[in-house]
């Protein structure tokens, strides 16, 4: 009996066993057969529900501000380039088994081709059919179209049904340029990604141009991350800024130094145009020889580049002596032939033969004995106090110019350096054994101009925000007064002497002038590749730096070449000379001459004919209340043509160049030509001011991108 009850325990216990294990079986395949499921029939919708999970936020680059003229002209500004994007993922362009995709691929294939010209018909299509068969939820269609391009795209087939329809996504963004190329390039500077590789005013003002960076949030789907429609923070745009450069004297400046340079196949140089009673920097011109022979703005030479300065340097050396009253301007000096040996180091002069002279003939004759002499004779004992001098001259300190990062760091000695020695004071009083910039010896020569004050040099005239003055600079004075009435009055006499005087230095080149010039000639000898003085090492330094007109001086200049080995030219009124004086003579007759030039008006019943933009055109009738008829419908730029106050504008049949044709921009303004020519991919360079009167690259002929194209202005 008790054996029967242990064997129905036992089956009873077995049953349950069979039973959990069988529950347990059931459980496993209910949950592998969720589980597949899960992973075959709803995977896309999980896996798309897990992607939506992975957000991140962008950064939304802010327009950057426009860098203008004192006279209005862009000199560094933006313009739209857009990318485009298809979300070949979204609802409206797969519903209905993607028939609005289908019904729309040819003519937009064919749109496209004919827009872009860069691959056929059949191309485009194969390559959206993929995209769409792949379900690329953020393919990249097109990078860098221009704005004309963007306007056509946007009324393609498919593309003009919007974003939740077709699946386009077009991205603005900005490409920095500068209009004028060559003009100014190194001051006005580089716009790069990276801020801290900017140079020029690109580089000093960056916080202001850069304007305000917004964002945007993106959503990781299928293999890319795709924008949150709506989830964006817009960015703040930069402020403008308005320099003190003005581009007519900019393109005299850029094309006289131009000029000299190839002409005398010089090394680099600089042209520093300065108004005399505020400091601003009117024109500034840097060029260098490039491997390939050409020349361009490859460093700012004017106010990063210290060199030894030459006889420009003696203005220093003789305000220092007047000021001590140890000499006057009839002071006797012996130039004992033009060659004295000071300390065991021959010091001569570039002309020999000259005796007993006052200091003023000596001035204007650069006899480097005489200023040596007179140097060593008053500071030998008593360095410091011709240091002094310097210092308050402000020889040895930086300018304080807006381009900061560009700014070379003066050297001069003092008598507690390691490298003086009793030759010193005579090197220093003839422009030797100190280094300064063309700017530091200009600030000088303006000083003396400016009645004895020294005026801060600047580049930037104010800031502004949507037209508005935001904050302005005013000039700003750095020494009231660099000496007494009595040396001033004196070294004015000398500047004019060096101009005016039969033996002046810078007689021959400056005096044929309609307005009085006073200046400064300099010829250093400088050290070819850092070899030493040896014969065949030496190259030298042309310089000249002066103000016109002479009795109420209104602009002051400094010119400074490094001359060649193979430069037929060397001294400086023969080369900086010329350009000083070719500088002078047109700004002189463009905006200080008394005799005006005037054309005759032409009659009322002429024809006018402009191209522009077809907006502006409207602004500008609506705004002078001027009746206008508009005889075309669609597009953007306009041909305008008026007669007797009426003004009818039609399309310009010439500019509709399609795909890799060069368009005609003859008769528009260099912004508007610009515009246009960039945006098809063509470079731009330009010279003159006015219209475009013609163009490098004939209209209707075919081009690469990239290609450079020039513009004649009239």
């Amino acid at each position: 009996m008790l054996k029967l009850h242990i064997l129905d325990i036992k089956k009873d216990i077995l049953w349950r066993v069979y039973l959990c294990f069988i529950g347990i079986i059931l459980l496993g395949a209910v949950v592998l057969g969720r589980a597949f499921y899960i992973q075959q029939v709803e995977g896309a919708y999980w896996r798309s529900m897990g992607d939506s999970l992975h957000l991140k936020y962008v950064p939304l680059v802010a327009e950057r501000g426009t860098i203008f003229s004192e006279d209005g002209n862009m000199l560094s500004t933006s313009i739209p380039i857009f990318d485009v994007y298809v979300d070949f993922g979204a609802d409206g362009l797969r519903e209905k088994s993607g028939r609005r995709f289908k019904n729309n691929i040819d003519s937009l294939s064919i749109c496209m081709a004919n827009l872009f010209g860069d691959k056929k018909k059949s191309e485009y299509k194969k390559e959206l059919q993929l995209a769409y068969k792949n379900k690329d939820r953020y393919y990249t269609l097109k990078k860098k179209i221009s704005f004309v391009e963007y306007a056509q795209l946007r009324d393609f087939p498919l593309v003009r049904q919007g974003r939740n329809k077709s699946g386009f996504i077009i991205e603005p963004r900005d490409k920095r340029i500068n209009p004028y190329v060559l003009l100014a390039n190194r001051t006005i500077g580089l716009s790069r990604d990276i801020a801290k590789l900017n140079v020029g005013l690109e580089q000093s003002y960056d916080s202001l141009l850069r304007g305000r960076t917004g964002q945007r949030l993106m959503r990781y789907i299928a293999g890319a991350y795709m924008p949150v429609e709506g989830a964006e923070v817009e960015p703040e745009n930069g402020k403008d800024i308005i320099t003190t450069l003005d581009t007519y004297m900019q393109d005299v400046a850029e094309s006289a130094l131009m000029k000299m340079m190839i002409g005398n196949n010089s090394l680099h140089g600089t042209a520093i145009v300065m108004e005399t009673g505020t400091g601003k920097i009117k024109a500034i011109a840097n060029l260098g020889k490039q491997p390939n022979g050409s020349y361009a703005e490859d460093l700012n030479y004017g106010i990063g580049k210290a060199t030894e300065p030459g006889s420009i340097f003696k203005l220093a050396t003789l305000l220092s002596l007047m000021e001590d009253k140890y000499v006057n301007k009839n002071s006797i000096v012996d130039c004992e032939g033009g060659a004295k040996v000071f300390y065991g180091l021959r010091i001569k002069d570039a002309h020999m033969g000259t005796g007993a002279i006052t200091v003023k003939d000596a001035f204007l004759r650069s006899s480097n004995v005489a200023f040596a002499k007179l140097a060593d004779q008053y500071y030998h004992n008593q360095p410091s106090k011709f240091v002094g001098h310097l210092h308050r001259l402000r020889l040895d300190t930086m300018t304080g110019i807006d381009i900061t990062a560009s700014s070379g760091r003066p050297t001069i000695k003092k008598p507690a350096n390691r490298s003086w020695s009793k030759t010193t004071i005579p090197y220093m009083a003839h422009g030797y054994e100190e280094l300064v910039t063309p700017l530091h010896m200009l600030m000088l020569y303006n000083a003396v101009a400016n009645n004895g004050t020294m005026m801060k040099p600047y580049l930037v005239n104010a800031v502004t925000e949507y037209g508005l003055e935001v904050k302005k600079i005013t000039p700003q004075v750095l020494v009231e007064k660099i000496c007494s009435e009595e040396t001033l009055a004196q070294l004015k006499e000398c500047l004019a002497a060096v101009v005016d005087s039969l033996h002046g230095t810078g007689h021959k080149i400056l005096y044929d002038s309609n307005y009085a010039i006073a200046g400064k000639t300099g010829t250093a000898v400088t050290a070819l590749d850092n070899r030493g003085y040896n014969k065949g090492n030496k190259i030298y330094q042309a310089s000249f730096i002066g103000y016109f007109p002479a009795n109420q001086p209104r602009y002051t200049m400094a010119v400074v070449i490094q001359n060649s080995n193979e430069s037929k030219l060397i001294y400086g009124a023969d080369v900086s000379g010329t350009v000083f004086k070719e500088i002078s003579d047109k700004i002189y007759a463009r905006f200080l001459s008394t005799k005006k030039f005037t054309d005759p008006l032409l009659p009322d019943t002429s024809r006018y004919n402009y191209y522009g933009m077809k907006n502006e055109f409207n602004s500008i009738f609506n705004w002078l209340n001027l009746p206008y008829k508009d005889s075309v419908t669609g597009g953007y730029w306009r041909t305008l043509s008026m007669k007797n106050n009426a003004a009818v504008l039609n399309s310009p049949i010439n500019i509709r160049a399609a795909g890799l044709i060069t368009p005609s921009v003859i008769g528009m303004g260099l912004k508007d030509a610009v515009y246009l020519m960039e945006n098809k991919g063509l470079k731009v360079t330009a010279s003159g001011r006015g219209r475009v009167l013609n163009q490098s690259v004939m209209a209707g002929t075919s081009f690469t991108k990239g290609q450079t194209v020039t513009l004649f202005l009239n």
